[in-house]
């Protein structure tokens, strides 16, 4: 590790895109860091503050959502900032670049600042992998997965590391980023994996069925009547593609934070909130409950659970953290001074 302190008695350590890169976590890494941080909110280790939204306003078709959290247990708190513009494929950039700050939260001193698009991508993925592990049918064999972004690759990793799916299904709106999706998918996970021309035939009849669309507004486009008794939904987009009635089919509702519910005017159960369909009292368990044993996950094949979750600042952090320890064995990023 670079040592650019120049005799500052407070320093923090920088991780670029590059050194996250480098240092690898592995599936098992990622999926232990975030739920062991989701069995610390479930024993009330935790601080979840609801993201915020910053919107720059003047026609600008994107937004910044920022997350704040602490791991009390970690020794913690971090902010994470990350951008969300859907139209930045046309200029060559990702979607989302991110950054999190770490900071003591006993003295407010600050520890770290980590690119954190990666780690974006790879704990949403970890929490949907996570969700599944406590509420999917017992042996699933056909996952259905809607959207190709960064998260989207995580999300079909890291479930098919859990579940060695028979069948894997992805779709997304524009043909030039589906199929070269599959195809990354299919290398890496060393089976095939097709890409759909429609919502249809991607998620009918799928055992575990992931929504994470970029719609510009709300749609309807996941279907109610394509749910199968015993399936496992996982919608997170940011603008909701559920048809109203889905809260009808379904036997339990999960979330990862129940004060993200109240927080802003997006996400998939956003129009069944303001419509009075689901209220906090409708939902079964956060997932950190779960995971700390305090409420039980699916309970029969026959129940059909829906599990949303928002991304929890909690799970930035448990990444981070678990960067930060990679990087001081292996002497990578840098040390810069703060005063």
């Amino acid at each position: 590790m670079t040592d650019g302190d120049d005799g500052a008695k407070i320093g923090f350590t920088y991780l670029s895109g590059f050194d996250v890169e480098r240092l690898m976590l592995t599936d098992a890494e990622i999926l232990a860091a975030v739920e062991a941080s989701l069995a610390a909110q479930g024993r009330g280790e935790t601080v979840v503050e609801p993201r915020t939204h910053l919107m720059p306003g003047g026609g600008i078709d994107g937004h910044f959502n920022v997350l704040r959290g602490v791991i009390r247990s970690a020794g913690y708190a971090g902010v994470k900032v990350v951008g969300d513009f859907v139209q930045n494929y046309q200029r060559g950039l990702p979607s989302e670049m991110a950054m999190l700050m770490l900071f003591d939260p006993q003295t407010g001193v600050p520890k770290a600042m980590i690119d954190a698009t990666a780690i974006t991508e790879m704990r949403t993925g970890a929490l949907t992998a996570i969700g599944a592990k406590h509420l999917a049918p017992a042996a699933p064999k056909v996952l259905g997965h809607i959207g190709a972004r960064g998260t989207a690759y995580w999300n079909v990793r890291l479930l098919d590391r859990l579940f060695d799916f028979e069948e894997i299904r992805v779709h997304s709106r524009r043909a030039e980023s589906r199929e070269p999706f599959a195809a990354r998918l299919s290398e890496d996970l060393g089976k095939t994996v097709v890409a759909t021309d429609d919502w249809e035939s991607c998620l009918d009849g799928a055992d575990v069925m992931v929504e994470a669309s970029r719609l510009s507004k709300p749609e309807p486009l996941f279907k109610t009547r394509w749910i199968k008794p015993g399936a496992l939904v996982v919608p997170y987009g940011t603008m909701s593609a559920l048809e109203l009635d889905i809260v009808d089919r379904v036997a339990k509702i999960v979330v990862d934070d129940r004060g993200q519910m109240r927080a802003g005017p997006l996400g998939a159960l956003r129009p069944h909130i303001d419509a009075g369909l689901v209220s906090e009292d409708a939902v079964h368990a956060e997932l950190g409950e779960i995971c700390a044993g305090a409420k039980p996950g699916r309970e029969n094949a026959s129940e059909t659970i829906l599990f949303w979750h928002r991304g929890l600042p909690t799970s930035d952090i448990a990444l981070g953290a678990a960067l930060l320890e990679k990087a001081a064995e292996a002497g990578v990023g840098r040390r810069l001074p703060y005063r």
